[in-house]
């Protein structure tokens, strides 16, 4: 099959154009962007003063024409028929003065009182007069001398009839040799930028040839390859940090767990990610191992270890791991652990029951025994039912119901305060579930450990937003800890075996910054967390608190 010559030129061309330096492929590339752009600035700006400048001889016209009408010699020479002929040496002047090509005063018939040509005087116009509507007229005139900008202003006499016209105009001829100017002048002003941007362009190229230490496009690409390679193979997100602080290595998983864009090699972390225990765990502030961090929709495990080289230390690596899913699945179990202890104490205390009604019929005492099972029958339903008229999420009613059974068990009172409702809530259940079941859990683990009575109280309202208070009458939060007890892995507690221990509260004030509201946490003696988040205007604005699968 033969080849057409033209296809294979451009073939040949092709692979000599690939063959020619990176840095002179470059140079030519912005060359002819250069050249292209300014010319097209240069077209449009000659375009533009054009326009403008038809636009102030239009201006510049009708200004003469109109300052000639209004003068008194004017108005009384042409009332009068010009007996003087003084009109024509009035137009002369202006027209040496103010420099427009014609002056010409007709009177309202059309005949010409003034005129650069004198043969003309005294002749008709060939159009009739335009200004006996008593109106100024500015446009494109055919004269006698020429096309010409023009304008046309009416005379009028003391009791304000038109009498004549005055008609000024600039001929095409001057306007298109104050255009040629400028186009020169833009013309030069366009070399000139060429020849600087080329000059820039030249060293650019230079500049790129050092950098890439001479290599070219193939060998760059074979390294690319190689380097990304080995970063994408690698299942964890990891970056690794110069002895300055500075990214000199990071993979496609460290950028999507941190929200970073594409270009962030030789930038330093903390020009990339806000103050904070991220922040801190990435540059070496918080060491340790398996440090917990949360961020707006992930749970992170960062682990940091210095390299060192020959003894010298030349940065190091830090790897991140999403543990999401990994720890919502550890929360929903011990969600269900919760659910299974609260059936089990509740089986027990029933249990109980059923053994003092079975005692009370062993005794004959019927009427007993149905007293007592009506009573605590009574008072079961009379919980669940006053939660669930009052708490209109079934799953936050059924939440508060079981934590109350549990906290029984270890002789902690759980109390929902009579004024409580939460009838519409915006805010996804979720949500709910997770701020209300951390700051319970709080609580009652705290009063496990103090004296009875051990009281917790949790009030809700949804009056104005939704609003969450819990209290307890336990120690509370030490004054000096009010400030960090929601950060990402602060306790005070003893680690659980299998439990991650600085989350929950971190997790609450997570969801609650989300949504726009506030968490305020008070010192003691006495517990006490208060949450109010506010009820979004519009529902396309309604924040979306899932809390991922991290509850």
């Amino acid at each position: 099959m033969a080849v057409h010559p033209e296809s294979r030129g451009l073939r040949f061309f092709g692979a000599r154009w690939k063959a020619r330096p990176l840095a002179s492929q470059i140079l030519v590339w912005l060359l002819c962007i250069l050249f292209v752009t300014v010319t097209l600035g240069a077209l449009l700006y000659t375009q533009i003063s054009n326009q403008t400048l038809e636009d102030q001889y239009r201006l510049r016209a009708l200004g003469i024409a109109t300052t000639v009408a209004q003068m008194p010699e004017i108005v009384t020479s042409l009332g009068n028929g010009d007996p003087t002929h003084s009109i024509q040496a009035i137009a002369s002047k202006v027209q040496s003065q103010a420099q427009p090509d014609y002056v010409v005063v007709t009177d309202r018939k059309g005949v010409r009182y003034s005129h650069p040509n004198p043969n003309l005087i005294g002749q008709t116009l060939e159009e009739p007069v335009a200004v006996l509507d008593g109106q100024t007229h500015v446009g494109i005139d055919k004269g006698s001398l020429g096309d010409s900008v023009n304008a046309k202003a009416p005379v009028r006499a003391a009791d304000g009839t038109v009498v004549g016209q005055v008609s000024v105009g600039i001929l095409e001829t001057t306007e298109s040799s104050e255009l040629t100017k400028q186009v020169l002048l833009i013309a030069g002003y366009s070399a000139v930028v060429l020849v600087i941007s080329a000059m820039g362009s030249a060293l650019l190229a230079r500049r790129i040839k050092r950098v890439t230490f001479d290599l070219e496009p193939v060998e760059i690409a074979s390294l690319l390859q190689e380097r990304e390679a080995l970063l994408h193979g690698i299942r964890e997100a990891m970056i690794g940090f110069d002895d300055d602080g500075r990214v000199t290595v990071i993979n496609s998983e460290a950028r999507s767990l941190l929200h970073l864009e594409e270009n962030v090699l030789g930038e330093k972390i903390e020009d990339l990610l806000p103050p904070g225990r991220l922040r801190s765990l990435l540059t070496g502030e918080i060491s340790g191992t398996d440090q917990i961090v949360i961020t707006e929709d992930a749970l992170l495990v960062v682990n940091r270890m210095s390299v060192a080289l020959a003894g010298r230390s030349i940065g190091s690596v830090v790897t991140l791991r999403d543990r999401t899913e990994v720890e919502g699945l550890v929360r929903d179990l011990r969600s269900v652990e919760g659910l299974m202890e609260a059936l089990r104490a509740q089986e027990h205390e029933y249990a109980n029951r059923l053994h003092v009604v079975d005692g009370l019929l062993e005794l004959g005492d019927v009427d007993q025994a149905r007293n007592f099972v009506s009573r605590i029958s009574d008072t079961s339903r009379s919980l669940g039912e006053g939660l669930r008229s009052r708490i209109e999420p079934p799953e936050l009613a059924a939440l508060l119901l079981a934590k109350i059974t549990v906290a029984a068990e270890q002789d902690v009172e759980i109390s929902v305060t009579d004024d409580s409702q939460l009838r519409q809530p915006f805010l996804e259940t979720q949500a709910l579930l997770t701020i209300v079941g951390n700051l319970l859990d709080n609580a009652v683990e705290i009063l496990a450990e103090q004296p009875t009575p051990r009281e917790v109280t949790i009030q809700l309202d949804d009056s104005s937003g939704i609003f969450i208070c819990v209290t307890d009458n336990g120690p509370g939060v030490p004054a000096e800890l009010v400030g960090t007890i929601t950060a990402d892995g602060f306790t005070t507690k003893e680690p659980r075996p299998g439990m991650r221990r600085g989350i929950g509260l971190a997790l609450v004030s997570r969801i609650v910054h989300r949504a726009g509201g506030t968490m305020d946490v008070f010192p003691g003696p006495g517990g006490r967390f208060e949450i109010w988040l506010p009820e979004p205007r519009l529902e396309s604005e309604t924040p979306v608190m899932t809390g991922k699968s991290i509850e």
